[in-house]
């Protein structure tokens, strides 16, 4: 197939790995922008693979769609990422990345401990939260999430 027909759909998806369905949701979502040809079908360019690829990758790192959405338009044109435009986009997820390390490590070091949710349930609770203060910063695992008990 000459590169000037595009990849059809099912080429996408046989590539990419995702569902028809998904390729569809992510052009709706404004990820990728496929044309039509004479017949009316969809027709990706190649370069669409890596888009979606840098998707999927993304949202393992953590990213939501809108997020992953103004990554992309960033880029002239809508083109698939250089090198030189991924190691700015990548300089860019390294602090997201970095905070959900973070938060990672302090559920895994604090995960046997009191982690201010306000259940009290827990010896350590009276001591790291004592009459429930962590509910004084929001709801939820307030310590896991990054607020530190007042001493």
């Amino acid at each position: 197939m000459p590169a000037s027909e595009g990849l059809s759909i099912g080429a996408l998806a046989r590539r990419t790995g995702l569902a028809v369905s998904a390729i569809r949701y992510y052009e709706t979502q404004g990820l990728i922008s496929p044309w039509r040809n004479p017949g009316g079908q969809r027709r990706y360019q190649r370069a669409d693979i890596r888009r979606l690829s840098f998707v999927m990758i993304a949202q393992q790192f953590g990213l939501t769609l809108p997020e992953i959405r103004e990554v992309l338009a960033g880029l002239p044109d809508n083109r698939t990422p250089t090198p030189a435009d991924w190691k700015k986009i990548s300089q860019g997820l390294r602090a997201h990345l970095d905070q959900r390390i973070d938060a990672l490590l302090r559920l895994r070091d604090n995960l046997d401990g009191c982690i201010g949710c306000g259940c009290l349930s827990l010896p350590k609770c009276a001591l790291y939260n004592p009459d429930d203060r962590a509910k004084t910063y929001g709801s939820g695992p307030r310590y896991l999430m990054g607020d530190a008990p007042e001493d």
